[in-house]
């Protein structure tokens, strides 16, 4: 049983439900995600690879703000995240 405070957010217009101490990442895979990005240049599939905040592949944009890591990033109520505005050129 999940003991932390369940709560929604938004995901390219869908209500996704999180839990506090969820990170976006968390949520995206939750919702069955393994990719939700992909590079302009080569078209290839990026969603969570380090898991750390090393690399890039996981961005989004939450609330207008592009480039933000989903695997460091809490996920909180009502956030407004989109998962086709986060890419960057490879």
């Amino acid at each position: 049983m999940n003991d932390r405070a369940e709560f929604t957010l938004h995901v390219d217009g869908r209500e996704l439900s999180a839990y506090d101490g969820d990170t976006i990442a968390a949520v995206l895979v939750r919702d069955g995600r393994v990719s939700w990005r992909r590079t302009r240049i080569w078209d290839r599939p990026r969603g969570l690879f380090c898991g750390i905040g090393a690399c890039q592949d996981c961005l989004v944009s939450v609330d207008g703000v592009r480039g933000v890591r989903a695997c460091l990033a809490p996920a909180f109520p009502e956030a407004y995240v989109s998962t086709d505005e986060g890419s960057r050129d490879e």
